[in-house]
């Protein structure tokens, strides 16, 4: 672990965090605008799976798969997942450069702080398991499991969960950046 908080101290410069937040974006903005609408077209009355950030039970899965249909459901595993297994990786690399960058500005570089950078590794993580079970689903439809649902449920809610994690961090780095300046400035 140590090795990997040395890392993002290493790399975690305006330049990098500035392009690579620029490629999370373009591909952020891909799904947003085009992948994820595109599927939603579909079941447009139904969050997707990706997004249900308090998760879904068995029920839900059965429904959303079956309202989607065969090409809702065959968009969703050729157009939105091959993006979302790009995000994944680009978010946690980004952000958890991002918070370390933030925070080198208002703490010492021995400082523990540091460890929070596996917030957004986790986040990712745990996309990248809710995307494979996602897969599952899709590709059991439909003969779906209920254990394969309950995961994939599981995962969904802890990427939400550390996602949110995440921008709570990074507005407390902004805060704490704000106030030294404001403090330096009166000083």
């Amino acid at each position: 672990m140590e090795k990997l908080f040395n890392w993002v101290q290493k790399y975690s410069t305006g330049k990098i965090v500035s392009g690579l937040f620029a490629l999370t974006m373009v591909v952020y903005i891909s799904m947003l605008s085009y992948s994820i609408p595109a599927v939603s077209a579909f079941a447009p009355e139904l969050p997707l799976f990706d997004l249900s950030p308090t998760g879904y039970n068995f029920t839900y899965a059965n429904e959303l798969l079956s309202t989607l249909g065969t090409e809702g459901r065959h968009l969703y595993l050729t157009t939105q997942l091959p993006l979302d297994f790009i995000y994944p990786g680009l978010f946690a690399i980004t952000y958890a450069l991002l918070l370390v960058w933030l925070f080198k500005k208002t703490f010492k570089a021995d400082s523990k702080i540091y460890s929070i950078s596996v917030v957004p590794f986790l986040a990712g993580s745990f996309d990248y398991m809710e995307n494979i079970f996602i897969i599952k689903m899709i590709n059991s439809y439909p003969n779906l499991q209920e254990t394969t649902v309950e995961a994939a449920n599981v995962f969904t809610i802890l990427k939400s969960g550390f996602t949110t994690v995440f921008f709570v961090l990074l507005l407390v780095g902004f805060v704490l950046l704000l106030k030294q300046k404001i403090t330096a400035s009166r000083g």
